[in-house]
């Protein structure tokens, strides 16, 4: 048989003083939500990162070309992207095609419709939402695309430099 340790005077000494914080008026509080708040919000910086430097996208103007956009935010619906103020912006209800490029000549092309859009001064940009357009082409491609960037912005680390190599023999 197994010792059974005796904490009643763990309890009372516990017990104790919690009555003691509650008689001082001390409050406690739960950090936890605090916390993930952090969290959150530090997964969604790197999360934007990724996109705005990793990812090149562009709006397709019509006998104009193409205006390079910055992805700020994507999930399975839709995106969030700016352009440059001094370029303009879309109105809502506006569809628009759009490109992602993986590297300097290979994209996916999808259409967006544009749910709202507003100034940012401070950033010099243009920020829109945008809903993708379904049933258009590379829906499939879309959403894996959506699904990778999603399970990567999970578990990515900000590279501070400070694991470099000097010298290699």
């Amino acid at each position: 048989m197994g010792k059974v340790l005796d904490i009643t005077s763990r309890l009372r000494v516990q017990n104790s003083l919690e009555n003691t914080k509650k008689e001082a008026g001390a409050e406690v509080l739960d950090i936890t939500e605090a916390r993930q708040e952090i969290l959150s919000r530090d997964r969604r910086d790197v999360k934007r990162t990724i996109l705005t430097e990793f990812v090149g996208a562009f709006v397709v103007l019509p006998e104009k070309g193409l205006l390079k956009a910055a992805l700020y935010d994507i999930s399975e619906n839709g995106m969030a992207f700016d352009l440059e103020l001094t370029e303009g912006g879309f109105a809502a209800g506006d569809e628009v095609a759009m490109r992602v490029y993986l590297n300097h000549s290979t994209y996916f092309p999808f259409i967006i419709r544009v749910t709202n859009s507003r100034s940012i001064e401070d950033e010099g940009v243009i920020r829109h939402g945008a809903n993708f357009v379904k049933g258009t082409m590379n829906d499939v491609a879309l959403h894996h695309f959506v699904k990778f960037i999603e399970n990567v912005s999970a578990s990515l680390k900000t590279d501070s430099g400070d694991v470099l190599v000097s010298h290699i023999s």
